[in-house]
């Protein structure tokens, strides 16, 4: 019999809970019941808010004494976030289910976020529209709206909560497929952006027809971090990072940096990696008004009603450059840069708005210069990313890494 851990305030919704806990035993799943509020259960927990707080190295006693509600959430959530992870390795649950406002949201996902990737994962918040990027982070867990607050237990609540305990029980009990009769390929993680889809497309058929698999990451933000984090388990074999241009945001202030650690997984884990510079020509904002003053009369293209593009300057190529280099001076596998003089993206090509062969060549320079090892392989061509003659030289150099690493081993 499948096991659900459900998490949550126990103390002030502790009616919610119950009435979740007897439905999921209906439909013939075991309950651990975790109790992340700062007051005494209205019934008993299998985990007691005292082991969340003894994980986060305090005391229920020291958090009730400082009556600081803030200071509540961080510790019972860094409890969260150490000890389910652990329960779950433990063997103590399959699956894991909570409801909750922003307090109770902000409680539990740090734990969810902390499973790993497959275990299922809901939270039932108030807060499941808009910007969730806070609560999910890179990881797959759902989160379901509440559409009325999670207080009291009414016509429209019981119909949530009862759906939110078919979808976990169905995700825990619905048997996985069996996989042993399909070919494992290798797995290459590639990056992509609108402006520079056919580059990635090709590369991806291109390298599928060698017996590769190919996941996509859309350079977004959220779409490096993600890639980054499944290289640093362990799920990639290789990578063809084409586009690069999250540091362009996180550089120069855009909407969809990936943060201070983007490019550096595979790098560290020693994996194949060949990497380009594509769509570093622009920044992100989001619609034209919404663009911070201080950038005001610079070359900007409206990609859509909600999306902004800003051309890059030589200064801010410079920048840009050097930390390229600076994290590619990290790797401890066999590494590749391939630069496409004729341009980064899409709009990058002769004839179009953000063609720019002189802040190009401050990128390119810039990288060449501060690139520290020479067992970085360069690669130019003669071609702007989106010609089919990049995506070839950049994903058979790949296939070369990866075949010759094999033969090593």
């Amino acid at each position: 019999m499948k096991t659900i851990a459900l998490a949550g305030t126990l103390d002030t919704k502790g009616k919610e809970f119950l009435f979740v806990k007897e439905t999921l035993e209906s439909l013939g799943v075991k309950v651990l019941t975790i109790h992340t509020g700062v007051f005494e259960p209205a019934f008993t927990p299998d985990i007691s808010n005292a082991k969340l707080a003894e994980a986060a190295g305090e005391t229920i006693a020291s958090i009730v004494e400082k009556r600081d509600r803030a200071h509540a959430t961080a510790v019972l959530s860094k409890g969260m976030e150490a000890l389910l992870p652990e329960l779950y390795e433990a063997g103590h649950f399959d699956g894991v289910l909570s409801f909750g406002g922003t307090g109770g949201t902000s409680l539990v996902t740090p734990g969810m976020r902390a499973l790993p990737l497959g275990v299922p994962k809901i939270m039932v918040s108030t807060v499941a529209s808009g910007n969730t990027e806070p609560y999910i982070g890179t990881s797959d867990l759902i989160m379901m709206p509440s559409v009325v607050d999670v207080s009291g237990l009414n016509e429209i609540s019981t119909r949530i909560f009862t759906n939110a305990c078919l979808a976990i029980t169905g995700m825990v009990n619905f048997e996985e497929p069996k996989t042993e009769h399909i070919d494992k390929k290798p797995l290459i993680a590639a990056t992509m952006f609108g402006l520079t889809t056919p580059a990635v497309n090709h590369a991806k058929a291109y390298l599928e027809a060698r017996g590769f698999e190919v996941l996509v990451f859309h350079a977004t933000g959220v779409g490096g971090r993600t890639m980054e984090k499944l290289i640093s388990e362990g799920y990639i074999d290789g990578v063809l990072d084409l586009t690069t241009t999250e540091w362009a945001d996180e550089i120069v202030g855009g909407v969809l940096a990936a943060g201070p650690y983007r490019l550096e997984a595979a790098g560290k884990r020693g994996i194949p990696q060949v990497v380009s510079l594509g769509a570093m020509d622009m920044v992100n904002f989001g619609p034209f008004d919404s663009v911070p003053s201080e950038f005001s009369g610079r070359n900007f293209y409206k990609h859509n009603p909600t999306v902004t593009l800003m051309r890059t300057t030589k200064e801010e190529n410079e920048q840009i450059g050097y930390k390229i280099a600076e994290k590619l001076n990290m790797s401890q596998g066999k590494t590749a840069i391939v630069y496409p003089l004729k341009g980064l993206s899409g709009l990058d090509v002769e004839g179009q708005a953000f063609y720019g062969p002189e802040e190009d060549a401050v990128l390119f320079e810039t990288v060449k210069k501060h690139l520290k090892s020479s067992a970085i392989e360069q690669i130019e061509v003669d071609a702007d990313i989106n010609d089919e003659r990049v995506a070839e030289a950049a994903a058979q150099k790949l296939v070369d890494f990866m075949t010759s690493q094999k033969g090593a081993n």
